[in-house]
């Protein structure tokens, strides 16, 4: 009996169920953007009784796909691919911490950057000093902490390079 024939009167292990469900989805996403179409098990089961005979086992091991692919839902109640219920939960968390903290996206694209070297044991407290420095305010955007010293990102390198030579100077 050829290939085909063979699969087309078997029915489809749970796995190939999953396959075959998550490329319907991703298919659907592709051409739509998102999800229109498919909430339940019995949804997917036009597709599989075009490759498969209906049966009760088949309906079966469909839902065993759906259930264990255990996708979450979006609002209108649609699966939604590529997501498992604990990243949905994470994101929910995730945009309503961003939300909340008034979170913004700033380019670092017209920032220059400075690199202060220091010794590796003094960095963390010249790190704390800089911070809470009035006169260092408003002089960068933000500092990371490296290896070797203290990264600077500025409107303003020069300026802040200044600066900083300045208090190196002072005594």
């Amino acid at each position: 009996m050829p290939e085909m024939e063979r699969r087309l009167r078997k029915n489809p292990s749970r796995k190939e169920c999953e396959d075959i469900i998550r490329r319907i989805l991703m298919t659907e996403m592709l051409e739509k953007g998102k999800n229109e179409h498919f909430k339940t098990a019995t949804d997917f089961m036009k597709y599989f009784e075009s490759l498969y005979p209906a049966s009760d086992s088949l309906t079966k091991q469909v839902q065993r796909a759906i259930k264990s692919l255990d996708m979450p839902k979006d609002p209108n109640g649609y699966f939604i691919i590529n997501k498992t219920a604990e990243q949905l939960d994470q994101d929910q968390e995730l945009s309503f911490m961003l939300q909340k903290s008034k979170a913004h996206v700033t380019s670092l694209e017209d920032y220059e950057t400075l690199f202060l070297a220091t010794d590796p044991n003094y960095k963390s407290y010249l790190l704390q000093l800089i911070r809470e420095s009035k006169t260092c305010h408003g002089k960068y955007i933000t500092i990371l902490d490296t290896t070797d010293g203290l990264l600077f990102y500025t409107k303003n390198a020069s300026q802040l390079r200044i600066l900083l030579e300045s208090l190196m100077q002072h005594s």
